[in-house]
């Protein structure tokens, strides 16, 4: 398993040596596990880490240069989040992919939250969280452009950003948090690397942002189900294609 060449791996290897090297100023423990947890969470949804596949504490700790204690609170937090599995005296496991019947719950569950989130967005959102989704889709377009596989995970965690600050700015905390318990974005970019994806996403994204910034509920309603409707045709293909074969 080869560790993702990212800025974030570059951010671990830089933080581990204070934080194994006793030097005071070091990095916090916790912010080293969140940088872990990103790397590996990377790992996943560029399918570095395949569905399936185990990992050790020990392996982890070699290869990204840290100490154990931030890969055992990094795989913690996983773990709670169901994007691993502990195995009884033999590390973790990463679960398997997710099935068509989770697939199509999920796709309800999205259908049902999100495009009510993108119309209290519109209506609720500040300037800087405006500012903030534009931010974001500028990274995302720059990541397209960059390393093809490192992009896809990269571009994969901010989709889930990007959404995650509509759910913010329509300023309902239980669909927010109901939304990121799904891991919708790590489940479905697991499910195939394919770099067509950030690019169809991206003017999906653009459509939900411009009503948003413009105000217009109608729009950033009808915005983000189109694009949830897109994204889950995109991914249905892949189980169609799985039991035509």
């Amino acid at each position: 398993m080869a560790a993702v060449e990212s800025e974030s791996t570059a951010v671990v290897h830089a933080a581990a040596g204070a934080l194994d090297g006793g030097d005071p100023g070091r990095r916090p423990r916790k912010r080293l596990a969140d940088e872990v947890y990103d790397t590996l969470l990377a790992q996943l949804m560029s399918l570095r880490i395949e569905p399936g596949s185990r990992v050790t504490i020990d392996a982890l700790a070699r290869e990204l240069g840290v100490s154990q204690t931030p890969i055992r609170d990094a795989l913690n937090r996983m773990e709670a989040d169901g994007l691993v599995v502990r195995v009884h005296h033999a590390g973790y496991r990463i679960p398997p992919q997710i099935t068509r019947d989770r697939f199509e719950d999920m796709l309800e569950v999205r259908l049902l939250l999100e495009p009510a989130a993108a119309r209290r967005a519109a209506e609720r959102a500040t300037p800087e969280q405006v500012e903030r989704l534009r931010r974001m889709l500028a990274e995302m377009a720059e990541l397209a452009e960059g390393d093809r596989h490192h992009a896809y995970g990269a571009f994969g965690r901010r989709d889930a950003a990007f959404h995650d600050l509509i759910a913010e700015s329509a300023g309902n905390a239980l669909v927010r948090e109901a939304l990121a318990r799904l891991h919708t974005h790590v489940h479905l970019f697991r499910l195939l690397y394919d770099t067509q994806v950030t690019y169809l996403a991206m003017g999906e994204h653009d459509e939900v942002l411009s009503a948003v910034a413009a105000r217009d509920p109608d729009a950033a309603a009808y915005g983000m189900r189109r694009h949830i409707m897109a994204s889950g045709e995109r991914f249905r293909r892949l189980f169609d294609a799985a039991e035509d074969g």
